[in-house]
């Protein structure tokens, strides 16, 4: 049986895992923070991490791309899509006035991950603006938070996933500012693995470190894929942390790193001068919402 490292029992990593696998069995080893998930499959613990990397309203989660980059070598095995919705959490009971009528104006604290928080302001300006917002390593988290402090005024922004297993109640369903918001997710370890389910497409995922000393690099790293027609569906660039100035550019090949076209592209920007690293080259999956509990 495949172990995987996720985030905390009802957060949204885990939801969308459950999504993945679709009932095959997996043993789940859950972390408080995003970095043991990492070290959990690094040090050999688990099979693989399951890492949220971007997100339809905040873009990036910059400290995860980092991590692949700079602080392991875990290759991406696998990519989905999964929907992040987000409820209220807490006591109802706390919000409702003498009539039955949802009462937020004892709203004391809002606690959720900074991600989660972000995806929800236009629900929090509008309800409860007074409110303090904490921060905290997960949406699961902040549900059990929330949980132990029953009576001040505190409620938390999660899953309905981590409601449930929490012992809480959903206090307000689906507050995300839009209702397209998804995550993207790699599951990312050492071996391929096989799911039984049919993906969507292949994308190679590519990182590409500029010579100094070149100008027009970034033009000509691009030209190699523009003559070979291959489709990028993302180009990023992050700081080297070594020298101010320097980066590296993360990219996404909507291409097999098997295929004819692929390697002759990377041959040709190695032959800039540049520094290619190869982050995987993966299946990709997309939500498929009959088969997804996230109501």
């Amino acid at each position: 049986m495949k172990s995987i490292a996720v985030l905390p029992q009802g957060s949204v990593s885990h939801e969308a895992l459950l999504h993945l696998f679709n009932g095959e069995p997996v043993k789940l080893v859950h972390h408080k923070l995003i970095s043991d998930v990492f070290l959990s499959t690094a040090n050999g613990t688990t099979d693989y991490s399951v890492i949220p990397i971007e997100n339809t309203i905040e873009g990036s989660v910059s400290l995860h791309i980092d991590w692949l980059i700079n602080e392991v070598d875990l290759p991406m095995q696998t990519e989905w899509i999964f929907p992040s919705i987000q409820n209220l959490i807490g006591n109802p009971r706390e919000f409702t006035d003498t009539d039955g009528n949802k009462d937020f104006t004892k709203m004391v604290k809002i606690l959720s991950h900074p991600v989660a928080m972000a995806q929800c302001m236009q629900f929090v300006r509008k309800h409860a603006p007074w409110a303090e917002l904490e921060s905290v390593g997960s949406t699961s988290e902040a549900v059990e938070i929330v949980k132990n402090n029953p009576g001040k005024g505190w409620a938390a922004i999660g899953t309905a996933l981590g409601a449930a297993t929490h012992g809480l109640e959903i206090v307000d369903r689906q507050i995300t500012d839009h209702n397209n918001n998804y995550t993207r997710f790699v599951l990312v370890g050492p071996q391929k693995i096989d799911l039984p389910r049919s993906s969507t497409g292949v994308k190679t995922s590519v990182l590409v470190t500029l010579p100094e000393d070149f100008p027009g690099a970034l033009h000509q790293v691009l030209a190699a894929f523009s003559w070979r027609k291959l489709n990028l569906s993302r180009i990023e660039s992050r700081p080297t942390k070594k020298k101010l100035g320097t980066y590296y550019f993360y990219i996404d090949v909507l291409e097999p790193i098997e295929s004819v076209l692929l390697p002759g592209a990377i041959e040709e920007i190695s032959a800039l001068g540049c520094q290619v690293r190869i982050l995987g080259s993966y299946p990709t999956y997309t939500y498929e919402e009959e088969k997804a509990e996230v109501q």
